[in-house]
């Protein structure tokens, strides 16, 4: 019997009752729990097996709330917030003391957004209580977007999948940071970094996959660790397919393009992200690629770099720690 369904009431039910669903939003699904519910919290992180230093992001209805959660809002912060919510930006700010360090990995900042999907805002306008909700799948895999790739992780794990259909954005969102008041990105994500430099200026990318902190070191934010969002087959990222190629000859290659076809024998499936070569497209697609040659019991996956602009950073960076 599938856990998928459209039922907000049902899954409304169970958030109170302390259980967690999985839930849409536009950038991946993600498993949901009330945030002031150790128990709830902990099935998150034991669901997922996603290790308790690892912090989560909070989930809110609107603006409006912002203040419940956080103590501290500086002025770049605010201008962001105003300018893409809903949307896929989370921004890391100092929490009040009524959030749980178990939230935040025991850091007094906390990650939070409103996400831009019709389904989870009315959810979160029905409910009293936010939600937190790391991606909904198992910890380091591939991110879910579509109810079916998160039932296929957990049909005998969870009660619940809110069906929102497939997730627009396709990448987790753009975090952002603040150091004495300055805005400073620690993940790249579905928000192009140029849109945010129209916003608040020129804006420095702290978290980088070689720098990504340790197994055991507290992260400025989530999803900042090195090996993430990777597939169960051997990936591997490239600037030169053909090389890449011949590098595979005597193996079952499965082979991402970003929109152009390339003609070799040895390629046994390639998909392109975009044959129109869009970036927003390209990031849509990216992880429902990824689970469709994961299935295929391929060799290898080879993946072609993207332009290194606009979404392309974000892509690519996704796709360097699928290859860790």
């Amino acid at each position: 019997m599938s856990i998928i369904s459209k039922d907000i009431s049902k899954a409304i039910q169970l958030l109170t009752a302390e259980d967690i669903v999985a839930i849409p939003t536009e950038t991946v699904y993600g498993l949901a729990g009330n945030i002031y519910s150790e128990k709830a919290i902990k099935s998150i992180f034991e669901t997922k097996k996603r290790p308790f230093f690892n912090p989560l992001i909070v989930h809110i209805p609107s603006i409006d709330q912002l203040s419940d959660i956080v103590a501290y809002i500086p002025e770049k912060a605010q201008l962001l917030a105003e300018a893409f919510w809903p949307g896929p930006i989370t921004l890391v700010l100092k929490k009040k003391a009524i959030i749980p360090d178990l939230i935040t990995g025991g850091k007094d900042t906390v990650a939070v957004r409103v996400p831009n999907h019709p389904t989870t805002l009315e959810l979160l306008n029905r409910l009293n209580f936010p939600l937190a909700a790391p991606s909904a799948n198992p910890f380091s895999s591939i991110s879910p977007t579509t109810a079916l790739h998160v039932e296929t992780y957990f049909k005998n794990n969870i009660r619940m999948v809110l069906d929102g259909g497939a997730c627009t954005s396709g990448i987790e969102s753009t975090i952002i940071g603040f150091e004495n008041d300055e805005p400073i990105i620690y993940r790249l994500g579905s928000t192009a970094i140029e849109a945010i430099e129209a916003v608040v200026g020129k804006i420095e990318i702290k978290n980088t996959v070689t720098e990504a902190p340790k197994q055991k070191t507290i992260p400025d934010a989530p999803g900042m660790l090195a090996r993430h969002y990777a597939p169960k087959t051997k990936t591997v990222l490239t600037e030169n397919v053909q090389e890449t190629l011949d590098l595979y000859k005597n193996k079952r290659i499965g082979l991402i393009t970003f929109q152009s076809e390339i003609n070799h024998k040895i390629i046994e499936v390639q998909i392109a992200l975009s044959k129109s070569g869009d970036l927003e497209e390209s990031a849509s697609n990216l992880y429902d690629i990824l689970h469709q040659l994961d299935n295929m019991h391929l060799d290898v996956i080879i993946a072609e770099k993207l332009p290194d602009y606009g979404l392309g950073k974000s892509i690519n960076d996704r796709l360097t720690r699928a290859t860790k």
